[in-house]
Order: structure tokens, then sequence, then C-alpha cells
């Protein structure tokens, strides 16, 4: 899920309190759902920290978010995603889709016949150019210095 990676590029997980949002102990996952987790709300998005299978961000009540049964010794983070966050990481994995291509070549730039196309120039990707710098003017709204 985009939005696991997006949260850790941004070193921000949106707790609205570290103490009151972070639930440690032994959590069971059965038939693919975590329960029971009272302090969630339906919809509300939470982060799995200790987990062998389920480390991430997932949403509470997405069917489509299957889980993989286990029991663990672990936390789980109550967060409190704004919607715009949540915008920006569906526009990353468009973005990321279209372009997965073009990331994944070791050329900066290429020509041929009429066809010409350059990548950026920053040289943090493997062929230079990352969903990281497209976004870097979104993502400083959100990051922060440290968890």
């Amino acid at each position: 899920m985009m939005l696991t990676e997006l949260c850790h590029e941004l070193k921000n997980y949106f707790l609205r309190n570290r103490e009151a949002d972070i639930h440690s102990g032994t959590f069971t996952i059965s038939e693919g759902v975590i329960e029971p987790l009272s302090f969630l709300a339906e919809g509300q998005y939470y982060r799995i920290v200790g987990s062998v299978f389920n480390d991430g961000v997932h949403k509470y009540g997405d069917e489509e978010d299957s889980l993989v049964d286990e029991t663990f010794e672990g936390a789980v983070w109550a967060m409190a995603v704004p919607p715009s966050v949540v915008a920006l990481a569906s526009e990353i994995e468009t973005w990321v889709a279209e372009n997965s291509e073009a990331m994944n070549s070791p050329y900066q730039s290429e020509s041929f016949g009429g066809y010409s196309y350059s990548k950026g120039s920053t040289e943090s990707g493997a062929g230079g150019y990352t969903w990281m710098d497209q976004f870097a003017g979104k993502l400083k709204n959100w990051r922060r210095i440290h968890l």
C-alpha cells in the first residue's frame, strides 16, 4: 500500500496523541481480521508494528485489505490521516504506475529517430528519478524530522 511507503518517507504516522494512540500488547489476526480494536472507528487508518506478516498501514474494516492470520506481540497505532494525504498517496500510486518503466530504466535520457526524452537530473533512484523527487513539493507540507 502506497500509504505505508508515504508515511515512512514523511516520518509521519499522523498520531494525535502518541500515548493515547499507540496500543501495545498481544494481537491476534484470524480469518484476515484483527479484533477487537475498539479504539478504531470504521474506515480509520492504523499501523501495525511488530508483526511478522502484516507490518504497515491498513484501513480498519476494509475488506480488500486482508491480513495474514497470526498472533504477534507488538503495537497498533490509531492514525488520523488527513484526506489530502490519502489523496496524495493515490496520486503518487497513479504516477508510479504510469512511470514505472521510465523510473526503472538505467538511462537518464535517450533519443532515436524523431523521439527523445529526459528524466529529472536527481540521482536518488536507480534510473535517477523517484516518486519522492516528483512529489517533493507536496511532501514537504507533511514531513517530520523524526517519528
